[in-house]
């Protein structure tokens, strides 16, 4: 096999498909964030149905009522992007993405080139403009999803949506592919994202990345530029990638008929992610007609909240350690201060309980001490004869850590999600 065919396939692989890159510095700055917010809504989400994919296959009749009848019903009034920020703020997002524009070609901003847009709309409200200027004020990063494939603009012309044929692919199709440009270069130009998220075939955009890099060198790309598995976990990868989940079984807000994953399950989620140098982008699936965030998403989004409030030190500007799991336990990495962080997946302890484990990737060292995350180690609630301190024995090629659970964070005293074991001045241990 030849050199340059050996690093096209690399490259590939890495979900690369272009002679252009992520620059290295902005590849670090992104992998040290553990997880944005993915804000998914378009002019389909007045029935909380699909986004867009309702389009492929469908009839004539469908489509014209789809283009034509939708946006007169877009009007989501309780729509507050300032809260949406503070949530994701609060909640320990490093970032926010948000849907630009999707398959079916429906801009949520003031764009100039189509009318097929929220301004056009009893809405008429730029919403990626009101969501920039939110998150900025917030000091997140701002990131942008935005789809190649149009089926407003092949409707337009008398064809039938469909993501299969070559005219619904850009790089096959030198219009959608200039008037793809001309809206990628708004949303550069207008709004300075800091992350761009393309979506479509596998190589359907690699002009429209090129085109975005020789606009913005400094642009961090994630799909187009990094692997992005979607719904899938992927044992082979370490960061960096961008792993897409969902809260539930559907991008976008979903009108019932729906099964959520746990505070637990995401978690867990996010820690398998982390501890192997990914960060994930969730879909917190909303914002709902009426520009608000479904009560029971909003649960999931504040649980997730509170296990970052607490062990948020453990997953941000951490890298994969030597060893991202051994039986019930994951790790991070801080290399710049030394520390191992250990997440314990064991079953949840109730409060004062003990539990010991046994780590054969990590070395404690004279200067070593341990501590679960959130904890001071000194004091058990109504129990002050208890020394709920960490203990640790670093045996020949065992760490020996037995360790209590001292605080409480709901009323009831029970605590379903992961303790972080915090292990500074660590070594790299023999694990065979």
């Amino acid at each position: 096999m030849s050199q340059s065919l050996d690093r096209e396939q690399d490259r590939a692989s890495q979900g690369v498909y272009t002679e252009l890159t992520n620059r290295p510095e902005r590849l670090a700055w992104y992998q040290d964030m553990a997880i944005g917010m993915y804000l998914y809504w378009t002019v389909d989400a007045v029935f909380g149905m699909v986004n867009a994919h309702s389009t492929i296959g469908a009839s004539r009749d469908y489509l014209r009522s789809y283009f034509t009848q939708l946006p007169a019903f877009f009007d989501p009034k309780d729509f507050d992007a300032r809260w949406y920020a503070k949530l994701a703020k609060l909640c320990g997002f490093d970032y926010v993405t948000i849907a630009a524009k999707n398959h079916n070609g429906f801009c949520m901003w003031d764009s100039a080139t189509t009318d097929f847009n929220v301004m056009n709309t009893p809405f008429g409200r730029d919403i990626v403009g009101e969501y920039v200027a939110a998150l900025r004020e917030n000091d997140l990063a701002v990131g942008m999803y935005f789809s190649p494939d149009d089926a407003w603009f092949q409707w337009g012309r008398g064809k039938i949506p469909a993501r299969a044929l070559d005219y619904a692919n850009p790089e096959h199709n030198p219009e959608l592919l200039a008037y793809d440009k001309a809206q990628v270069r708004e949303l550069l130009e207008r709004y300075e994202p800091d992350i761009l998220c393309f979506d479509g075939y596998r190589d359907a955009t690699r002009s429209l990345v090129e085109y975005s890099w020789r606009l913005r060198p400094d642009l961090m790309i994630t799909r187009g530029g990094i692997v992005t598995p979607e719904q899938e976990r992927r044992e082979d990868l370490r960061g960096p990638f961008e792993a897409h989940y969902t809260i539930g079984s559907q991008w976008q807000y979903k009108a019932g008929n729906d099964r959520l994953k746990t505070g637990r399950e995401l978690i867990e989620l996010l820690i398998d992610i982390r501890s192997r140098g990914g960060t994930l982008l969730l879909a917190v699936g909303g914002p709902d007609a009426d520009g608000l965030l479904p009560r029971h998403m909003d649960d999931r989004v504040r649980e997730i909240g509170l296990w970052n409030f607490v062990n948020g030190e453990s997953i941000r500007e951490v890298r994969p350690w030597h060893v991202s799991r051994e039986d019930a336990l994951s790790y991070s990495w801080n290399e710049a201060e030394g520390t191992v962080y250990a997440f314990d997946r064991g079953p949840a302890l109730d409060l004062g309980e003990w539990r010991t484990i046994y780590l054969r990737s990590v070395r404690a060292t004279e200067q070593t001490n341990i501590e679960v995350l959130g904890q001071s180690g000194r004091l058990l609630e109504y129990r002050p004869e208890v020394n709920p301190s960490a203990r640790w024995t670093q045996h020949d090629r065992v760490l020996e850590i037995s360790y209590c659970r001292t605080q409480r964070l709901y009323n009831n005293q029970k605590w379903p999600n992961p303790l972080v074991i915090k292990i500074s001045a660590a070594e790299k241990g023999l694990i065979n």
